[in-house]
């Protein structure tokens, strides 16, 4: 049993990747692996607050923001299979990280 988990900073590519890469799996591959669930984890939300003036000015400040998104599904691999050999050909765009 694997666990695939997508991570990124923008959401819209995130869901396109899993999507196309979880239909890949479901389409092609269907006889060699069960795709169990499609589960979106919470998004991580981190604030900084920095002084727009280093000596004066302690009120004025200016305020960012990133946000992480991070979905996963599981694969049940059901014969023996090498399970990387499929994923070596898959193309993931930039700014989306995957980690097995």
């Amino acid at each position: 049993k694997l666990r695939i988990t997508f991570k990124s900073f923008e959401k819209e590519p995130l869901e396109i990747c899993f999507n196309e890469f979880r239909n890949l799996l479901l389409q092609n591959f269907q006889t060699k692996y069960q795709v169990i669930g499609a589960v979106s984890l919470p998004t991580k939300i981190k604030k900084f607050c920095v002084l727009r003036s280093p000596h004066v000015d302690k009120d004025s400040r200016e305020q960012y923001e990133y946000r992480l998104y991070k979905k996963f599904f599981d694969i049940q691999i059901k014969q023996d299979y090498t399970f990387l050999d499929d994923l070596l050909g898959v193309e993931i765009p930039s700014g989306i990280s995957i980690s097995i």
